[in-house]
C-alpha cells in the first residue's frame, strides 16, 4: 500500500506532522494494507491565517484493487483530530465494502449428488 501525504504551508507548522499523521493513518489501515494500492491524504486549514473551530479538514482517499476510491472528508480543530477522524470514517466504510464484496462472492456449487 502506497501512502502520499499533500497539504498547504499553513498546516505545517509543528515538525513531523506529515509522518505523524502518515504514521497515524497507516497503523488504522494496516488490516487492509493487502486489499489497497494506494491511500492519499489531504490536510488543509480552510481558514488559513484566521482562527475558526473545527477549520482543520484532512480528505482521505483509499484505492482498493480492483475497485472504485473510496474517499472521507472529516473537520477538526486540530490536524490531527481530523485526520484520526478521517480515519476511522474511512476504515468504517472499507469495512462494509469489503463485507459486501465477502458476502456476495460465492464458491461454485458443488454438485449434487442423488
Amino acid at each position: 500500500m502506497q501512502v502520499q501525504f499533500n497539504s498547504d504551508s499553513s498546516v505545517m507548522g509543528t515538525e513531523n506532522v506529515a509522518e505523524r499523521i502518515e504514521a497515524s493513518v497507516r497503523d488504522k489501515l494496516a488490516r487492509f494494507a493487502d486489499r489497497l494500492t494506494r491511500v492519499e491524504i489531504h490536510v488543509r486549514d480552510e481558514n488559513g491565517p484566521k482562527h475558526g473551530a473545527d477549520d482543520k479538514a484532512c480528505m482521505i482517499e483509499a484505492r482498493p484493487r480492483g475497485g472504485k476510491p473510496i474517499g472521507v472528508t472529516e473537520h477538526a480543530a486540530k490536524v490531527d483530530d481530523a485526520a484520526s477522524k478521517a480515519a476511522r470514517t474511512l476504515v468504517q466504510r472499507l469495512e462494509r465494502q469489503f463485507g459486501k464484496a465477502e458476502r456476495h462472492s460465492h464458491d461454485a456449487r458443488p454438485d449434487k449428488v442423488l
